[in-house]
């Protein structure tokens, strides 16, 4: 195996302007400046100036009023602010089971609009009597996995902190002698002492009005036999100046506490991520720092987690389950690392590319005549025009676009002529992001620390898509990246302009970084726990981080594998793999929905897509439109050879049977019918080769981030024409 593929791409300070004026300020946010093992020396450092994530999923704790939830998956919590029966002001706890879901209406396809799980349920609250409508509420230690939630009396430091972090088997709260409030909305049936666990930690059972059970551990730092009293149906109440961790964990129905009582007294603190590859073998670790007593740490796997884990990490998995609101069943882990399997896709390269036939290099000479003939027409097409637009995310699609016609006329039907002509004007366009010329110019944000578009700045959040509010980086940046990589692919001099690569790098780094450095978060846009990208970033969310793009994500992870590969850097192509592997194993299980699918509702899994994936709902829908053709092409987009590996063939053909068959298609106008026919390649290639050679084809049905030249060569290729 070779080392850790998690190495630095680059420490350069970004070759573009910086500015320090985002509307959206870091309010709130602090260092630590004493060790979280021990909640008594808990006092919080100077603000912090390092780089923040913006699209993982705390974001909720540092925007806005900061009431909406936070999923960590099983559970959900937020900060209660005086709302609902208890009147708290801790932060509540909640988890949903199945039958609480709310379904929107029929579609015409005999499934529903959504599904939504619902917020503002307050199980539990963790809070403290010294807690009121003065306190505060801040954050420290942000990664890509976990956050610190502090509450406090304003101008105090912290008497109750919350280590959040994704898969948490208990929701922990660190208390700085105070005295504890345990309270819930839903009301309290009753409670009972359970006895004490290995002489230290006081385990308490709640019995909540819904019928559900609450497991409750109080472990002090001081050698303290620990009491609850019952004051009222919504309050719990343990002793004043308690100093030490309280726990909760919902009990499933007919499970054991047994899991619950052998982990309870340790929490996870942080998560650190390292891989390693040996050829087409990938073996990724989740490892978990944690604190308080030296028992076994419980943290909870969603499915794709568990289907790849290694055989010591599945002889680690216990019975026990909970109901997440979007990923299935989660189940419980006993370890402090979880390892992974993954095989990696190295022979996916420039060309198009099948699961049982790898990548594809020639078409016939039928083929290539009709591919040329359309590629002399496209490659004379105005490149800057189509390239130097107002957006990061369309000019990012007309250079993918060109690069592929490119490749496609240099590697597959030998026009050398074309490619020179086109590959210089590819360049020239490319030139202008370059010296940072184009409409919208970049800027370095030091806020928040990464690359913005300026079109925010001028119009608004919701320009671009919302880029200057870190919306979609992976998607507009993950299009330059490709391109990029084709310049430096066909013209290998091209990479020796440092002035070239530390750009490309820039972008790299901000949506995709290996590390957390001094310019750029680490993993902005990936989450490592989920196994795909969150697309929203400084917005609030009732329902959470989402995406809606599951093809751009992956070409974003394509891309960057591209990238390495043409400049050298195995890590970084290596990373690209890893990337895309799990997105072929967690897209299948979360987005695309098969008829076998169980993790999401049986009345939702007939849109075959699940839209808008957020974290607590599935929305057949889009940010830009109703037409099922922009519903399921968005997560087909761009076709390209990842898109065999992500698409499976029984999910492209009852695709395309549900909505598409029987002649549906040639009634969807404009860009999206060529969207479909070649996204209908992957399981009949000869008739999508057809439709896209016809005599009279209409240019119109090409989106404006394809080329007819790409679509014809793919559609042969695959077909062996």
């Amino acid at each position: 195996m070779a080392g850790n593929i998690f190495t630095p791409v680059s420490s350069e300070s970004p070759p573009i302007p910086s500015r320090s004026d985002h509307p959206v300020r870091r309010d709130g946010v602090f260092t630590r400046s004493a060790p979280m093992d021990d909640p008594r020396q808990i006092p919080l450092g100077s603000p912090a100036e390092y780089p923040l994530q913006t699209n993982k999923f705390y974001a909720n704790m540092l925007l806005g009023d900061r009431s909406n939830s936070v999923w960590t998956h099983p559970y959900s919590v937020s900060w209660a602010k005086g709302r609902g029966n208890a009147k708290s002001w801790g932060i509540s706890i909640s988890h949903i089971e199945r039958h609480q879901l709310a379904l929107g209406p029929l579609k015409p396809s005999g499934a529903v609009q959504y599904f939504i799980n619902p917020v503002g349920i307050q199980s539990m609250i963790l809070s403290a009597t010294e807690l009121d409508p003065s306190s505060v509420l801040t954050t420290d230690s942000l990664t890509a996995f976990s956050v610190n939630v502090n509450l406090s009396q304003a101008g105090f430091p912290p008497l109750i902190t919350f280590p959040l972090l994704q898969g948490m088997g208990f929701v922990t709260a660190l208390y700085k002698s105070c005295r504890p409030l345990i309270q819930s909305s839903v009301l309290f049936r009753g409670m009972e002492p359970a006895g004490s666990l290995r002489n230290i930690t006081s385990k308490f059972r709640a019995f909540l009005e819904d019928g559900s059970i609450w497991m409750i551990y109080l472990t002090p730092y001081g050698g303290h036999r620990e009491s609850l009293s019952m004051v009222n149906n919504t309050t719990l109440q343990g002793r004043d100046g308690f100093g030490g961790m309280i726990q909760v964990a919902k009990l499933p129905k007919g499970a054991s506490e047994e899991i619950y009582d052998t982990c309870a007294g340790t929490y996870a603190i942080s998560c650190d991520l390292s891989a390693e590859v040996s050829d087409d073998n990938c073996q990724y670790h989740l490892k978990w720092t944690k604190s308080g007593l030296q028992n076994p740490l419980l943290m909870f796997a969603l499915p794709h987690h568990a289907s790849s884990f290694d055989r010591n990490t599945v002889m680690a998995v216990r019975n026990l389950h909970l109901q997440t609101t979007t990923k299935g069943l989660a189940v419980a882990v006993m370890s402090d690392c979880w390892t992974m399997r993954e095989r990696l896709p190295i022979d996916i390269g420039f060309a198009p590319w099948h699961p049982a036939k790898g990548s594809i290099t020639n078409v016939s000479p039928a083929a290539t005549r009709t591919i040329r003939a359309v590629g002399e027409k496209e490659i004379a097409q105005d490149f800057l025009s189509q390239c130097c637009l107002d957006s990061m995310y369309f000019s990012g699609k007309g250079l993918a676009k060109f690069a592929m016609m490119l490749f496609v006329l240099r590697d597959l039907v030998e026009c050398p002529d074309l490619v020179q002509s086109g590959l210089e004007k590819l360049k020239q366009v490319f030139a202008v992001f370059i010296s940072n010329k184009q409409p919208n110019p970049l800027a370095y944000d030091q806020v928040w620390k990464g690359v913005i578009s300026i079109a925010g700045m001028k119009d608004g959040p919701g320009a671009d898509f919302g880029n200057s509010w870190y919306n979609d980086h992976h998607f507009h940046y993950g299009y330059h990246v490709y391109a990029a990589a084709m310049i430096g692919y066909l013209d290998p001099s091209w990479l020796q302009d440092l002035r070239h690569t530390s750009w490309v790098n820039m972008l790299v780094r901000d949506f995709a970084s290996p590390v957390c450095d001094e310019y750029f978060p680490f993993s902005r846009s990936f989450d490592w726990y989920h196994g795909h990208s969150w697309a929203k970033g400084l917005f609030e969310s009732a329902d959470g981080k989402d995406q809606e793009s599951t093809s751009e994500d992956a070409f974003a992870s394509y891309a960057l594998k591209m990238w390495g590969k043409v400049t050298g850097d195995r890590n970084l192509e290596a990373r690209g793999n890893l990337m895309l592997a799990i997105q072929a194993r967690s897209f299948p299980t979360y987005f695309l929905m098969e008829s076998k699918n169980n993790i999401h509702p049986p009345q939702f899994i007939g849109n075959k897509v699940t839209g808008i994936l957020f974290e607590n709902k599935g929305d057949h829908a889009t940010y830009f439109g109703s037409n099922l053709e922009y519903i399921q092409g968005i997560h087909m987009i761009p076709l390209n050879p990842t898109s065999a590996l992500i698409r499976s063939v029984q999910f492209v053909e009852e695709e395309w049977n549900t909505y598409f068959s029987n002649g549906r298609c040639n009634q969807v106008d404009g860009g999206w019918r060529g969207i479909l026919y070649a996204n209908l390649a992957l399981v009949n290639p000869k008739k999508a080769f057809e439709f896209f050679s016809q005599p009279n084809f209409d240019m119109s049905w090409i989106d404006g981030g394809a080329s007819r030249t790409w679509y014809l060569a793919y559609c042969a290729a695959l077909a062996g024409l």
